[in-house]
């Protein structure tokens, strides 16, 4: 970690602006926001190292949450500690959740979203070429060309496509076989490993508590699925809907449909769709409760563990550690474009705009994504009428 103010090659205030633009215009899910992170600040502006960033990628990936907003919360912590990670990640945020407060009442008085339905034809198809791209360069930048890494990354990425989930356990053993193969365990006492564990525990037992108000079922649920779901943004989809619409029925099937297309139609992090439902369920407080206690349980799990990161991620042993799970990181965001190709790409006209959209941004570099979903967006809204 750099020691010295004059020595960083930023300032707060722009970290904190970039994450406000980003939040704004980031399209595309997790996998695409995880990339434009380390396009933006590692290649192009080299604000963030490629080790602080693969740190943090493999730190999202381990701790439950939302990935996007984990990294853009360990990035800030970098070079400005708790302050930064704070700042960073309500600013991440912030411009989705505003968009949804909008829809949302967009939504309640006038009825459905036929609309974005219609709009998120295109839009669907644009964003996974941006993610298809996107993981494209993940892959290229942190697989490189050893051997055990790619049979990590594609034994994730397969095991991804098979079974739709992603899971800690996955992460944790490539990250563990990656160590023991690169760099024998004869230092394991000393690694400090064991540090991680404790940090979780307290949470564990905060989201038992029940009560019958329900505003603090909202607290409640939420905060679990914050806690508890690992992988992506997308990850949390299936227990939101195990959670709202089977177990609490605070939503019908529809309108759970509605708050998903809501989340992928909107920059910023998938998981702001807590905010959209939230605001279905109770209003303006109901948003602001379900959004703050998703996000609440990632922040803590990356600023209590990141310190030890800075700390002991230069050892042999946790970089090896952090490699493998990288690569199964990167190998199961793979996989996740796949499986979401399959469920948004159904007929010619969506497989088409994402490979053109795709080929776009590989031709030519300088290309912006908000540029490519406005224009998928057109395109799928064209092809809709004249059908």
């Amino acid at each position: 970690m750099t020691s010295k103010n004059n020595e960083i090659p930023y300032t707060l205030s722009q970290l904190v602006l970039y994450f406000l633009k980003l939040g704004a215009v980031g399209f595309g899910g997790p996998v695409a926001l995880v990339g434009y992170m380390q396009s933006d600040l590692v290649e192009k502006r080299k604000w963030i190292s490629l080790e602080d960033y693969k740190e943090g990628l493999a730190l999202s990936q381990l701790a439950p949450g939302p990935l996007a907003a984990q990294l853009a919360i360990y990035l800030g912590y970098v070079h400005y500690h708790i302050l930064g990670a704070t700042l960073a990640g309500i600013a991440f945020v912030v411009p989705s959740f505003v968009m949804v407060l909008i829809l949302g009442w967009t939504y309640v008085n006038f009825g459905g979203l036929p609309f974005m339905q219609s709009l998120f034809y295109g839009v669907g198809a644009g964003v996974i070429g941006i993610i298809a791209f996107s993981a494209y360069k993940l892959t290229n930048k942190s697989i490189g060309k050893d051997w055990l890494l790619w049979t990590i990354y594609l034994i994730s990425a397969a095991i991804t496509v098979i079974t739709e989930t992603e899971s800690i356990f996955l992460f944790l053993g490539a990250g563990i076989i990656y160590w023991f193969v690169k760099v024998p365990p004869k230092f394991l006492s000393r690694t400090n490993v064991k540090v991680f564990l404790p940090l979780f525990l307290p949470l564990l037992q905060i989201f038992s508590i029940k009560n019958p108000d329900n505003l603090l079922k909202i607290a409640l649920f939420f905060g679990k699925a914050g806690a508890f779901v690992f992988g992506s943004g997308l990850a949390i989809v299936p227990f939101l809907y195990s959670g709202i619409v089977k177990d609490y029925a605070w939503l019908n099937e529809q309108q759970f449909l509605d708050a998903v297309a809501v989340a992928m139609i909107t920059p910023g992090p998938v998981v702001i769709t807590v905010g959209f439902i939230g605001y279905l369920v109770e209003g303006f407080w109901g948003a602001c409760v379900a959004a703050t206690a998703t996000f609440l349980p990632c922040y803590l799990f990356t600023i209590l563990p990141a310190p030890y990161f800075k700390k002991y991620g230069k050892l042999p042993e946790i970089k090896a550690f952090v490699d493998g799970v990288t690569a199964a990181a990167i190998g199961a965001i793979t996989g996740a474009v796949i499986v979401l190709a399959q469920r948004s790409l159904i007929d010619f006209y969506t497989w088409a705009i994402a490979l053109i959209v795709a080929f776009l941004l590989w031709k030519f570099k300088k290309l912006q994504e908000p540029y490519m979903i406005l224009a998928s967006a057109l395109v799928g809204l064209l092809i809709k009428n004249l059908s």
